[in-house]
């Protein structure tokens, strides 16, 4: 039986009982006035009720996602959006199709629908946002500007069926009258559209996420990424300011990810000190005694002593001229010394390249080049490591018989200056 038909048989069977005679406008009322009181009934029910059991369950457990979904707006909007059907549903039953009150209340609760439903996909999509940030392998992923993109393109189209809805036309209609406003629409939702199509590669190609240290000299942008936008990258930088960079930029344009450091478990030290090369030589026998006593030197001193005794001694070179046979210069045994330190060293990483090499000389001296790395990512540790290092080896070159070229000083200058005065002095007299 039609609805539209069922409530006058009981509306004339209840007004008859108590000797009142059925109009059409009290229909009408009676039949808003059961639409109210199954509103209200409702709303009670979905948010007095219902909501606060599923509240109370999600306090309860132990899932972090759960708690995420009934601490935001997701439920209420959803809540809203079952009232708007039922008040629909209920209009139809109820009143007359040919009633004005029942096109305004489809009016009303049609855009009351679509809205809500948006309302509804927006903060689902937040849900989502936060619960990702609980996983790392989603972490990984630019979703906020996917999901921004999602927001645009169903914000679009609830405009489109919102203004359908208020004609009365087709949305099939304003679709085709999209399509002549594709160029002014590209020109100005560019920035979104290059953004989403920035993101979808970022993503596709695991090139940036948010958390990864970012070093994008162009835009003065060195520091953590704090979040990924549909139009825009923010980046933290180690000074506490904030660089914002278009998404597409970083397609278009080179920057450095400094991720696979952080994974690799280790950070580089590549580092020169200067060799004065007036102070490289072959070493005495007095000087080879007292560094055979360090104990990092003593097993490379006797293998390359006995190497080199052995070989001096079958080609039968005679050791009176200095430039004859095989010897042990200072420069290399500081080499190996420096060798034998990393690999000792607490904090270098054992399982990664590590070298002391010797680079080209030139006037600034021999350049002497640590490269090794070391075992932590955090950059107050990895500082701490690679100074107490560099201590060490400056501190320990003058046992070697070496010096460490510097450019003259203020001081150098002077000290001469004054020797120079006291000689002509010293000679005058």
């Amino acid at each position: 039986m039609n609805g539209s038909l069922l409530l006058p048989r009981v509306t004339e069977a209840v007004l008859h009982s108590f000797n009142v005679k059925p109009t059409p406008l009290i229909s009408m009322g009676i039949a808003l006035g059961l639409i109210l009181i199954i509103a209200v009934i409702t709303h009670m029910t979905l948010h007095k009720g219902l909501r606060v059991f599923l509240d109370r369950t999600a306090r309860k457990s132990q899932k972090k996602w759960q708690t995420v979904i009934h601490e935001g707006p997701l439920f209420k909007r959803f809540a809203f959006t079952i009232q708007a059907v039922l008040i629909q549903i209920q209009a139809d039953l109820w009143l007359n199709p040919d009633t004005l009150s029942l096109s305004i209340i489809s009016l009303i609760t049609r855009l009351w629908i679509i809205l809500f439903s948006l309302l509804t996909l927006y903060a689902l999509l937040d849900a989502l946002l936060v619960i990702s940030r609980m996983y790392r392998a989603f972490r990984e992923l630019p979703l906020r500007g996917i999901f921004q993109s999602i927001k645009l393109i169903t914000a679009i189209l609830a405009i489109v069926f919102g203004i359908s809805t208020i004609i009365g036309k087709s949305p099939v209609i304003l679709f085709s009258g999209l399509g002549a406003m594709t160029a002014v629409l590209m020109l100005i939702f560019k920035d979104p559209i290059m953004g989403l199509v920035g993101g979808i590669q970022l993503s596709a190609n695991r090139m940036l996420s948010v958390g990864d240290w970012l070093e994008m000299p162009k835009y003065g942008a060195d520091g953590d990424v704090i979040d990924v936008t549909l139009t825009s990258v923010k980046v933290q930088n180690w000074d506490k300011t904030i660089t914002t960079i278009p998404t597409y930029a970083l397609i278009s344009d080179s920057f450095k990810n400094w991720r696979g450091m952080q994974e690799s478990g280790g950070r580089r030290i590549m580092r020169n000190i200067r060799i004065d090369a007036t102070s490289v030589c072959f070493l005495s026998d007095k000087q080879i005694a007292w560094l055979r006593k360090a104990s990092l030197l003593t097993r490379y001193i006797d293998t390359r002593m006995e190497e080199i005794n052995r070989y001096n001694a079958e080609q039968a070179q005679d050791l009176t001229c200095p430039i004859n046979g095989r010897r042990l210069t200072n420069l290399g045994t500081f080499r190996a010394y420096l060798d034998q330190y990393l690999r000792n060293h607490p904090g270098i990483h054992q399982g990664m390249t590590m070298m002391v090499r010797q680079l080209e000389p030139g006037a600034d001296g021999v350049p002497i080049q640590i490269y090794a790395f070391a075992n932590t990512t955090a950059w107050v540790e990895y500082e701490g490591i690679q100074s107490d290092i560099f201590d060490h080896v400056l501190a320990v070159v003058p046992q070697f018989g070496l010096r460490l070229h510097q450019t003259p000083t203020g001081h150098d200058i002077r000290a001469a200056v004054s020797s120079l005065e006291a000689l002509k002095t010293f000679s005058s007299e």
